[in-house]
């Protein structure tokens, strides 16, 4: 059974992203705030804060512990929002926002990528605050369009080698653990074409794909999947 690590595993729509593989692959998952309920039989779990050194090395050392055999795919899906108003912010929260949001993917990659044979796939979690950026958190459209760019450039460089990289950017998406408002649902549903906001399957059904041999020839891309948001 193929490999596949999932960032911000436990919670959200990594959470979903989780339970659509665990069918098919052996799941890592890994979280660091919020810890896991009830995974799915099989799903193995990593604790750790990937945003510090010492933290990214010992993550990558209990993966190696963990998973025998080659790495198939990793869904980097951790991520932050911190507000940046242009009339003022603290720098604090931004610096680790982008650093979880745009960094870390790029360094647990090139932890991972010794174990990744050619047909492994990686996915990044965007959004499409990366072409819309939100009011008054302008610095998180940022580094999400940072992300995107990374996974043309990852795509490029990996492509040779057979492994293939992709960003998914969702909508607006609903979780258990954090849903909005009926007001603020109403409205960002109001905006789709689809007519509903997205939920966590709507995300995982598209990861699955991108992990999987029908996507062979698909890399560089970011695939949007908002239900027609803002068309």
């Amino acid at each position: 059974m193929k490999t596949v690590i999932v960032t911000g595993g436990a919670t959200g729509i990594g959470r979903g992203i989780v339970e659509r593989l665990a069918p098919e692959y052996r799941v890592l998952a890994l979280w660091h705030q919020h810890a896991p309920d009830a995974l799915p039989d099989g799903v193995m779990t990593v604790r750790g804060d990937l945003t510090t050194a010492a933290g990214l090395e010992a993550i990558l050392a209990e993966i190696n512990a963990q998973v025998d055999g080659p790495i198939h795919g990793l869904v980097n899906n951790a991520g932050l929002v911190a507000e940046s108003p242009m009339d003022g912010f603290d720098p604090e929260p931004v610096q680790a926002m982008f650093q979880l949001n745009t960094i870390v993917p790029a360094l647990l990659l090139a932890g991972v990528l010794p174990r990744m044979e050619a047909g492994a796939s990686v996915v990044n979690i965007s959004s499409v605050n990366a072409d819309l950026p939100p009011k008054g958190a302008a610095l998180y459209g940022a580094s999400k369009a940072a992300l995107n760019t990374w996974t043309k450039g990852a795509a490029k460089e990996l492509g040779p080698r057979g492994i293939r990289v992709n960003a998914l950017a969702p909508g607006a998406v609903n979780t258990p653990e954090k849903p909005r408002s009926e007001e603020l649902t109403a409205a960002f549903a109001g905006l789709a074409a689809l007519g509903r906001v997205g939920a966590p399957n709507d995300i995982a059904g598209v990861v699955a794909f991108l992990l999987s041999d029908e996507a062979a020839y698909l890399t560089g891309e970011v695939v949007r999947v908002s239900g027609g948001y803002r068309l």
